[in-house]
């Protein structure tokens, strides 16, 4: 009995304790930084007795140890929503640190872009680290790029509410290569559903959200069909179709010239960037074929998903088409061919460093104009898939041919 008094007024005493550190908590920071207290109180944490040290830790007590303070990782959050974090953690958002670290010229941006979270990790910071990537960031005082569940859930609310509307995708699913946001606010689908939230339609109405189709039940693995690059194994039955498909991935560099899997084609599996087997293609695809069901029949459903299917074997052939024009113009020497590219394909991946202007073209008609045909497809979007994307890329064409012959008659005078 005895016993049993004594721990229990340990633990009223380090209540009490615990009280204290997350009043002076409140305390200091409504000064300091009242937003973030602002926040705090308004959200399900306050409400349930989640205080500041539960996430944080107390390493940090005042100017004098700000350093100590822990920004959570899903593994903290994961402490507490199991579920949410280990769905999380096989879907492309937990790839997107390490697959935008692997691209080649990653190096070449300038420091505020990558390190700084400006560019390219300004959205990949959603990926998980590994302890070497959050001890590097650390000691560069990166703090906000080490979470995840933030990007979504954001600070110091982590509202589901607002991770569930479509403008919670916004900020990174936007722009050159991936202009998801306009097309789905553009289409008929974001329409909708736009008009419901601004109260136009009324709330019971269908308008699905980027959620309702890519996060189907609450999962947050978000993964799909054909991955970010349009491009899968195995090869099509369709012989003109494998032989495009194989000269993009010649150009992406995880094939070579004998069609042969490059330690690249690693890379590109261990980010999960392209489905690697039919079954994991057909597993995301009964996910969205299901998802469409909701409000259509399976039938239009499947059909409307074949005709993104068909817009990528149709843009895949004009894309190899431009990529064999500038690696004849390699093998007849009428451009030099970088010394760091392994095989005589341009690379795709180089992005905006390609060295010239052809080259570059190809990089846009790849990673803009085909993305946005396919994309605007799925999506339902005729803009994007006719005017931004089809359209674009035989523009593209056009120009590389073009180009291609100017190289040629330049060589014969």
């Amino acid at each position: 009995m005895r016993k049993a008094m004594t721990i229990l007024a340990l633990l009223f005493v380090a209540g009490l304790g615990s009280a204290r550190a997350q009043n002076d908590c409140i305390d200091c920071h409504r000064l300091k930084t009242p937003g973030i207290v602002s926040d705090w109180e308004l959200s399900k944490h306050s409400k349930s007795g989640v205080t500041c040290n539960v996430c944080h830790g107390t390493g940090h007590n005042g100017l004098q140890d700000i350093d100590k303070v822990r920004i959570p990782t899903p593994a903290v959050c994961g402490e507490c929503h199991a579920q949410q974090v280990a769905q999380f953690t096989k879907g492309k958002h937990a790839d997107a640190w390490a697959s935008s670290n692997a691209m080649p010229t990653a190096h070449f941006q300038p420091m505020a872009l990558m390190s700084g979270m400006k560019g390219c990790n300004g959205c990949h910071k959603i990926g998980l680290k590994t302890e070497a990537d959050i001890k590097q960031l650390k000691a560069e005082g990166q703090g906000y790029g080490l979470a995840s569940c933030d990007a979504c859930h954001t600070r110091h609310a982590f509202s589901k509410k607002e991770a569930q509307q479509p403008q919670a995708c916004q900020t990174c699913h936007t722009g050159s290569d991936h202009p998801q946001w306009e097309m789905y606010s553009g289409s008929k689908h974001g329409v909708r559903a736009l008009l419901r939230q601004n109260g136009t339609l009324h709330e019971s109405i269908a308008g699905p959200t980027c959620q309702d189709c890519h996060m189907s039940k609450g999962n947050h693995e978000v993964r799909t069909a054909w991955g970010f690059f349009g491009v899968r194994l195995p090869m099509p039955e369709d012989a003109q179709w494998a032989a495009d498909r194989t000269t993009i991935l010649q150009a992406l560099g995880v094939l070579d010239p004998d069609a042969q899997p490059t330690e690249r084609m690693e890379v590109v599996s261990e980010v999960n960037i392209m489905r690697m087997t039919n079954d994991a293609w057909q597993i995301e695809r009964d996910k969205m074929s299901r998802a469409c069901a909701k409000c259509h029949s399976s039938k239009f459903a499947d059909g409307e998903l074949a005709k993104g299917d068909d817009m990528i074997r149709e843009s895949d052939h004009v894309m190899a088409n431009a990529i064999l024009e500038v690696a004849s113009l390699y093998k007849d020497g009428l451009i030099p061919r970088p010394g760091n590219y392994r095989y005589p394909f341009p690379d795709l991946l180089t992005f905006h460093n390609a060295p010239t202007a052809i080259e570059t073209r190809l990089y846009k008609m790849f990673f803009k104009h085909r993305m946005r045909t396919f994309m605007g497809t799925f999506h339902m979007n005729p803009d994007y898939a006719l005017w931004n994307g089809w359209s674009e890329m035989v523009e593209d064409y056009t120009a590389i041919k073009s180009m291609a012959e100017e190289y040629r008659l330049r060589a014969k005078k």
